[in-house]
């Protein structure tokens, strides 16, 4: 409650900062929607705006939980495992209510305008379409922008809400499966980045979203080289080497990709491409067709339905004295 409590009052201050720039003129979003310019009017799309920027927000917050929680924290007492990894579980579920309220709030945005003037039964069915149905939005920017964002809340259901199947599932096919819940926050950025009204035009303030980034990737980083269970860890050389060729290889690739999307993050802010639209200049299309989207989804499905298979089929095998087994034993008893 005093998380879900304190989202609201930060998204409260949000919504009356956006409320305040679009009455005294000064909001780019006007010159993208000059309809929305009376925001007393159109409060609904304003707070919509402020409940995205909220959860982006606590995506952000809680990724650095999971991240400093599955990796080595810093030598403070006060930060122990067991609290980190109540205050991950905590921003977690406060982060999909505000994605659900985002997309709530959007949904009576879209009732309220109805520039169309499309009769109730069919606005409500079309509008429950466009705001929940992952591919259902028609036009524009959004086509893309709200796919991905459709498809990072569903898969922040699947991914996240695992944790409270883990003794149906077991320990090892839960944290296997919550590794990719990475991917929520990256579209969710994405999504952002593509359709937020406020960080639309190039400038400092969509800089300094992409510069936001550079922590987190730093810390997931150092969370690849440094895990908390020693049986993740990359040895290339030593007594204990990985002998197996597909682990070695997908280890080396995770921190190897990592390293590359710093990099990438690095050059998109020195160079200031971020993408972003220009106000008086035509602006490329956004990026990807849904097509690859599609594609990359079913890539993403194959591989946690493989993931699954293969950890369902082998069985635990008993922990030995010093072996992997004891370490994680040991890591999962300190959370504890």
């Amino acid at each position: 409650m005093p998380d879900a409590s304190l989202a609201l009052v930060i998204t409260g201050l949000i919504f009356w900062w956006l409320y305040v720039r679009i009455e005294n003129g000064t909001s780019p979003s006007i010159e993208i929607m000059p309809p929305f310019d009376d925001a007393s009017e159109y409060w609904w799309y304003w707070l919509c705006q402020a409940f995205g920027w909220s959860a982006l927000l606590w995506a952000y917050v809680t990724v650095v939980f999971g991240l400093l929680r599955s990796g080595t924290r810093p030598p403070w007492r006060w930060l122990s495992a067991a609290r980190v990894e109540k205050w991950h579980r905590t921003t977690s579920l406060t982060t999909i209510g505000l994605i659900f309220l985002h997309m709530v709030s959007f949904f009576a945005a879209e009732l309220q305008t109805n520039f169309d003037n499309q009769a109730t039964g069919e606005l409500v069915r079309d509008t429950l379409v466009k705001v929940f149905v992952p591919g259902g939005y028609p036009t524009g920017t959004g086509r893309i922008a709200i796919f991905l964002g459709l498809i990072a809340f569903y898969l922040a259901i699947v991914l996240g809400l695992a944790f409270y199947l883990r003794q149906t599932t077991g320990s090892r096919l839960w944290r296997a499966l919550h590794r990719f819940v990475i991917i929520v926050y990256v579209l969710s950025a994405w999504h952002t980045l593509l359709y937020g009204t406020n960080v639309w035009f190039d400038g400092s303030f969509r800089t300094l979203v992409w510069a936001l980034q550079m922590p987190l990737a730093a810390l997931l980083l150092l969370r690849l080289l440094a895990p908390a269970r020693p049986s993740e860890r990359l040895r290339l050389r030593g007594p204990r080497r990985e002998s197996r060729p597909l682990p070695l290889t997908a280890r080396l690739a995770g921190r190897l990709a990592v390293v590359a999307t710093i990099a990438g993050l690095l050059a998109v802010i020195i160079s200031g491409a971020d993408g972003g639209r220009t106000g008086h200049g035509h602006s490329a299309e956004p990026w990807p067709d849904r097509w690859i989207i599609w594609t990359g989804l079913l890539v993403l499905t194959l591989v946690l339905v493989a993931v699954v298979h293969r950890l369902r089929r082998a069985p635990q095998a008993p922990a030995r004295d010093g072996g992997p087994g004891n370490d994680d034993l040991a890591a999962d008893q300190h959370a504890g």
